[in-house]
């Protein structure tokens, strides 16, 4: 029998797949006929990634208790929306400042802060920049919010006093 080599791509995939049936803590959300994994992690885990890229967090409540509408938490948030922060902080190379991530409050569906899929950052000039000169525009959401789609398919809406982020997947990491 003559052995075949695969990429690294293909080894992940199964990774992926097997962990899907072997792992707590991962879901699978199907669209359009594809199914894929969804790790959760912890808030300790997100804050760890986000400190080591030098991301930071805020709340008006000063607390990260999800089921608290005034706290910043990440409890449940999937991994690659933490990895989509890290990559919008080393790409753009501007301050980030997480003000929104999994706490109760926020809207709800499918890619919804609460399932872990987005993320809300602090309005600066540098990251509006970045965004508005990288992304392409697509238009107005429903509530008048412009929005803008990064190349890996991540939609940034601008919500007036903050960035409202839908990550589909880490953006490149």
């Amino acid at each position: 029998m003559k052995l075949r080599s695969v990429g690294s791509s293909a080894v992940t995939a199964l990774v992926l797949v097997l962990g899907v049936l072997f792992a707590p803590g991962v879901g699978v959300i199907s669209s359009a006929g594809e199914a894929f994994a969804v790790t959760k992690i912890s808030h300790s885990q997100a804050t760890s990634m986000f400190r080591s890229s030098g991301i930071t967090w805020s709340s008006s409540g000063g607390c990260s208790d999800r089921n608290n509408a005034t706290c910043t938490s990440f409890e449940q948030l999937n991994l690659p929306t933490a990895q989509g922060a890290q990559t919008l902080k080393s790409a753009s190379g501007c301050a980030l400042n997480i003000t929104g991530g999994t706490e109760t409050g926020h809207a709800s569906g499918t890619y919804s802060h609460w399932n872990g899929y987005k993320l809300d950052y602090a309005l600066n000039s540098c990251v509006t920049n970045y965004i508005t000169g990288n992304f392409a525009y697509i238009g107005l959401r429903s509530d008048g919010a412009k929005q803008y789609k990064s190349n890996s398919g991540n939609i940034y809406a601008l919500e007036g006093n903050h960035w409202d982020v839908i990550y589909y997947n880490c953006g490149g990491c």
